[in-house]
């Protein structure tokens, strides 16, 4: 008897009970005895196989033939009656190819119209639409009759009392439109989301964890319309710090808006990349597995670590920009690196008790910081140059000896890449401050916060070892090897 056959009896005596079954059994079955329970049955017989192999055979020759005995004696599973629906009402392994280009689409589009909102914001166009209509407000005012009606409405407003009481019906079609774009894009991306999310879901065009995201995308769409008009709302009465003060929107409703906006972003952006991560794992599983053992190394642990802290730094540096624009505190202290006659302003002006609600002075560091105009400029300073420093630091990390030898070489390119970003960023930032906030500059930097998310974003994502990707790779090698 040979030394394979030795192996199968021996692995038989381990196997369960419910591994054997009759053929009455076998033909009401669907499948023979579990899966587990044959790959243990096998992998036993392999190693007592190549254990036992006499030197007359060769063990390459003697552990092939005996695979080859032992797949013949695995039962293989009875093919399902042509009524089962179970495999169309299932969910796949992977998501579509389409699923991944649509949602880089859709963070595209999210891109963009942020830097829009920016540009509507920078030209005091976004006070212009003084209603939230959902449906009917997707049309622009088609007579005179409606135009002057809008008109009407908005010099109502304290933006048009206060700043604008000189702007006739042509200067507020301008900004009307340049709201109603913005507003429009918007209704779009809402509905070029929660439309293909319904369709590829219904399809089982995706697997169940991707089936929640895109769900939680799509609510994350609706929220942010809301949130838009929460800001919007706040600009339409004159309350935010004395009569008659500079009409503006709330800075805290602007930073939530903005917030929310870049969330959705980096969802979106994460998403779509972890479709074609997965894909591309699964067509070659022993090229990924290579590439999550190197992730792998306690080397890159402090690594890890550090990205997950500067995007974090990052996100925390775009709030304060988003409360310096909602202060307009970009229009002061015009100059770098000093601020007035020091490198900060007197402590009397940092810590004005003007900002203070209170009678005791409980809120006044922390209102100064959100509503103090020089405060915030001064926190968004030393949070852009934290950050920048962050970034050359994480840098010179990477070219550590022990690191050098362990990252990876996308990874190494990409840390390369986020050194370009918040170069470009900090110069975008400087000049837009020193130039007193054109348009044109202020736009861009915006855009250079999101780019610099971006690069973060795609560091830390080439850096994670996600759970079912490394599963699913697992299990095809696995497959493969059977």
């Amino acid at each position: 008897m040979g030394p394979f056959q030795l192996g199968l009896r021996r692995a038989a005596t381990q196997l369960a009970r419910p591994s054997f079954t009759c053929g009455q059994c076998i033909r009401q079955q669907k499948f023979g005895p579990p899966a587990s329970s044959i790959v243990k049955l096998a992998r036993t017989a392999r190693s007592y196989a190549t254990a036992t192999a006499t030197e007359s055979q060769s063990p390459a020759s003697a552990l092939s033939s005996n695979i080859s005995a032992a797949a013949s004696t695995i039962p293989k599973p009875i093919p399902k009656s042509s009524g089962s629906s179970s495999k169309s009402s299932s969910f796949p392994e992977t998501n579509s190819k389409a699923v991944g280009y649509w949602l880089l689409g859709s963070a595209a589009s999210v891109f963009g119209i942020v830097v829009f909102g920016g540009l509507t914001r920078l030209t005091e166009s976004g006070l212009s639409i003084t209603e939230w209509r959902p449906v009917t407000g997707s049309l622009p005012p088609m007579s005179d009759a409606d135009w002057q009606s809008e008109f009407d409405k908005y010099r109502a407003s304290p933006e048009f009392k206060i700043l604008n009481s000189h702007m006739d019906l042509a200067e507020f079609k301008k900004i009307y439109f340049m709201e109603w774009t913005h507003r429009l894009w918007g209704r779009f991306i809402g509905l070029s989301f929660v439309i293909p999310t319904v369709y590829f879901i219904a399809r089982r065009r995706v697997t169940p964890r991707m089936a929640g995201t895109l769900v939680g995308i799509s609510a994350l769409i609706g929220f942010q319309g809301f949130i838009g008009w929460w800001m919007v709302k706040s600009g339409l009465k004159d309350d935010l710090f004395a009569p008659g003060s500079h009409p503006r929107v709330s800075q805290y409703r602007l930073t939530a808006h903005l917030a929310t906006a870049f969330v959705c972003y980096s969802w979106m952006l994460l998403a779509g990349l972890s479709v074609f991560r997965m894909r591309k794992a699964v067509l070659d599983p022993q090229a990924a597995a290579k590439t999550f053992e190197a992730l792998s190394s306690p080397k890159l642990k402090v690594l890890r670590r550090s990205v997950i802290g500067l995007t974090a730094l990052i996100f925390t540096t775009v709030l304060s920009g988003a409360l310096v624009a909602g202060l307009d505190a970009g229009l002061i202290y015009n100059e770098f690196p000093k601020m007035g006659n020091g490198y900060m302003p007197p402590q009397s002006e940092l810590w004005d008790k003007f900002y203070s609600r209170k009678e005791d002075g409980s809120d006044l560091w922390w209102r100064n910081m959100l509503e103090n105009p020089s405060l915030v400029q001064l926190d968004h300073r030393i949070l852009a140059m934290t950050t920048f420093t962050a970034v050359l630091t994480l840098f010179a990390y990477c070219r550590t000896g022990r690191v050098k030898a362990a990252i990876p070489k996308d990874v190494r390119k990409g840390v390369s890449g986020l050194v370009h970003l918040v170069s470009l960023q900090l110069t975008l930032g400087l000049t837009t401050l020193l130039y007193m906030v054109p348009v044109p500059l202020a736009a861009a930097h915006q855009a250079g916060a999101l780019a610099l998310l971006t690069g973060v974003l795609v560091v830390g994502h080439r850096l994670r070892i996600p759970k079912s990707t490394l599963a699913l790779v697992q299990k095809r090698l696995l497959k493969s090897k059977l």
